[in-house]
């Protein structure tokens, strides 16, 4: 059936124009390099959503309110047709816009009554949005059904009394009491930055009446699973979707019960809508993970992101279809050693547009169904957000010199950027040039990485270094943008960037990936000191007298590490969140998957395997620290426990080795709120300017 196309009327845009405040900062006269400030008070565009005709898109733009320490998230929507126009907001807090399958209403995602979030619709010819959802708890993540009936939201409920109501009663009366202690007889007993509260996130459907209310009550999809959807911490409406005739939800989860800590184990199931039948796995088979269920056009076939091996939560994602009649099974891409980070269908079905991190860069590519063959769309920079529509494919795109902005991509056209948001915020601001520089590293095997030139180069002139380390360890520090560690603030504190791609590294290829493993203090450490020189041989604006290492999450384990095993190079160490004692770790950290799996795999336990675990253990080597370092480690931070970061404080200040401890009660493992990161960066600029001169 051919969908009947509707432009979304020029009143419609004309009126949330004139309710939506058009307030701008001025541009700034003069130019200036990139700061902090300008790092947390810049506005952030993400969540893209194309109406189904292709003429309008709904954003998200987040707003750091300083004042009282916030961020504001907002939907605007942008009338595609004329694209230079300033996207326009709906009043009132937003977040995740969707738009009914007619494109004639989009659903959004608002707490503004100052309760729970629910969802609501904004219309033409309302002045005001609608509240759609009435229930007691917040609604986490939601879709609408593809015939525009039904709801598919996401609730945390205890599974024992699944009806929202009850939870909301639980919750009240657990509230009520007066006792604060808990009790645990099995894990997780906290995860990411929470404690557990014996919730789950259960999948429901809501019928929508005629008037476009939700019924009740809601219909449970997960009835009794012992696993959340969308997953923790972070997923979201990827992990489930729906048929194209509203019949059936798919959705993936790890239903592992007392084993959810050690396992990765998630499997695709599909269930009614209506929920009249028990959910069924269709992945069974596959004890790894299976993610990000996507049902083709025709409703004939679906696909997902598959890993093999159990345990490793960084293995490579494969792309893998079923035929849901037959139930026949196949991976597509099995001679393309890329690691596929998400995936939607053309509206076609003959071609999967899939992003995968691939040299530095997370690139579009077109991945034929039949054939397997792939063909890469987008060149530099970091594309996620991918949609495909009756216009052309659009994207969002950030790089190391720009946040995130909205690009369209034309049959046979070059890439065009719709959006300029921040536009006034960037207009006096200087980023600062970066190249991509490759070096032979460990076992003569080539490594990358990026250097990022400092403000005010001059020639002749040689600058201070910060040596950057990223985390994961299987992540990488490429093409992209990033609001926690940005290179172009060091660069405009006028220093110059060193980051390398050590083994390990995400987007080179699965075995260059999995060499990491059990080796996080030899070869990961060798391309950094191997990578160090290549620098400094190739850009000869690098002080290498005049440096410092800094890192986070396994940057900062490998900062520590650096302290006892390379600190020659080096003035001063940043130490964000870094493993200390390799074997207490082991111990402590809340995802048990992997530490066992970075020392030798499943079952590989502190207990089992101590030598493990004191291989490469920064604590034992704390005898020849010398170097001055700031520890800084976050109270809520359950990943890699404050206690991690004390102890390395502990033993500087008892060595008798300059040093300075923040810690950030409120914080997790990463540092949000506003104000906090401005002390974060304000912190290390210090702190570099003590060292290194600048």
């Amino acid at each position: 059936m051919t969908t009947r196309r509707y432009r979304l009327p020029a009143a419609l845009f004309a009126l949330w124009a004139a309710m939506a405040a058009m307030t701008p900062a001025q541009a700034r006269l003069t130019q200036h390099p990139f700061t902090a400030r300008d790092l947390v008070t810049l506005d952030r565009l993400s969540d893209a959503q194309i109406a189904p005709d292709g003429h309008a898109a709904a954003l998200e733009i987040r707003h750091t309110d300083l004042p009282h320490n916030r961020a504001r998230h907002a939907v605007a929507l942008l009338d595609l047709a004329h694209p230079a126009t300033r996207p326009v907001e709906l009043p009132g807090d937003a977040s995740s816009p969707r738009w009914s399958p007619d494109g004639r209403v989009l659903y959004f995602l608002s707490s503004r009554h100052g309760g729970t979030a629910q969802v609501w619709r904004a219309a033409p010819g309302h002045a005001a949005a609608i509240e759609v959802t009435h229930l007691p708890v917040d609604v986490q993540a939601f879709a609408v059904s593809p015939d525009g009936h039904r709801l598919v939201v996401s609730l945390a409920v205890f599974p024992d009394a699944e009806a929202p109501d009850a939870t909301r009663a639980r919750l009240d009366a657990r509230h009520a009491a007066k006792a604060s202690g808990m009790v645990f007889d099995r894990l997780f007993v906290r995860h990411w930055d929470e404690w557990a509260d014996g919730t789950r996130n259960h999948l429901f459907s809501l019928v929508l009446d005629a008037a476009g209310q939700a019924s009740k009550p809601a219909v449970p999809l997960m009835p009794g699973f012992d696993a959340d959807c969308p997953t923790k911490p972070f997923g979201d409406d990827a992990d489930f979707t729906l048929s194209p005739d509203g019949g059936t939800v798919f959705f993936s989860a790890r239903n592992a019960g007392r084993s959810e800590p050690w396992s990765t184990n998630f499997d695709i199931y599909s269930v009614p809508v209506g929920g009249h039948r028990a959910p069924v796995d269709l992945t069974g088979s596959n004890l790894a993970w299976d993610a990000e269920p996507k049902v083709s056009p025709d409703g004939h076939t679906l696909a997902w992101r598959a890993q093999k091996r159990p345990g490793f939560e960084a293995d490579r994602f494969a792309v893998m279809v079923m035929d849901l009649v037959t139930r026949a099974t196949r991976e597509i891409d099995p001679g393309w050693d890329r690691s596929v980070s998400s995936l939607s269908w053309s509206p076609d079905g003959r071609t999967l547009d899939v992003t995968a991190e691939d040299v530095g860069q997370l690139r579009l590519f077109a991945l034929d169904v039949q054939s397997g063959r792939v063909t890469p769309l987008t060149g530099d920079g970091h594309v996620t957000d991918v949609r495909d529509v009756a216009h052309g494919l659009t994207y969002l795109r950030d790089a190391l010199d720009s946040p995130a902005q909205l690009w369209r991509l034309l049959p046979g056209g070059a890439p065009e950027q719709l959006t300029h948001v921040g536009a006034a915020q960037l207009a006096g601001l200087t980023m600062q040039p970066f190249r991509q520089f490759a070096f032979t590293g460990w076992n003569h095997e080539t490594v990358h990485g990026y250097v990022v030139q400092p403000a005010g180069l001059q020639p002749g002139h040689r600058y201070p270094v910060a040596f950057l380390i990223h985390g994961g360890p299987q992540g990488s520090f490429g093409d992209g943008w990033s609001y926690r560690w940005n290179p172009q603030f060091y660069a405009g504190l006028g220093y110059g960037v060193v980051m390398i791609d050590f083994h390990g590294s995400t987007g080179y290829g699965q075995a260059f990936t999995d060499a990491i493993s059990n080796h996080w203090g030899d070869r990961p450490l060798i391309d950094l000191q191997l990578g160090w020189k290549a620098a400094l041989a190739q850009f000869d604006w690098l002080d290498g007298s005049r440096a410092c290492a800094l890192g986070a999450s396994y940057g900062g384990y490998m900062v520590n590490w650096i302290a006892g095993n390379w600190s020659q190079p080096w003035r001063c160490l940043v130490t964000h969140d870094g493993v200390f004692d390799d074997r207490m770790m082991g111990f402590s950290t809340e995802e048990l998957w992997f530490a066992e799996w970075e020392h030798g795999g499943p079952g590989h336990t502190p207990w089992n395997d101590p030598a493990g675990y004191e291989r490469f253990n920064p604590a034992k080597r704390v005898a020849t620290w010398r170097v001055p370092q700031l520890i800084i480690h976050s109270g809520r931070d359950y990943r890699i426990p404050l206690e991690q970061g004390l102890a390395a404080f502990d033993a500087l200040q008892r060595r008798g080795i300059e040093s300075r401890l923040l810690v950030f009660p409120d914080e997790n493992h990463w540092v949000l709120k506003p104000a906090n990161s401005l002390q974060w960066h304000d912190t290390v600029e210090a702190w570099l300017k003590v060292h290194l001169g600048r």
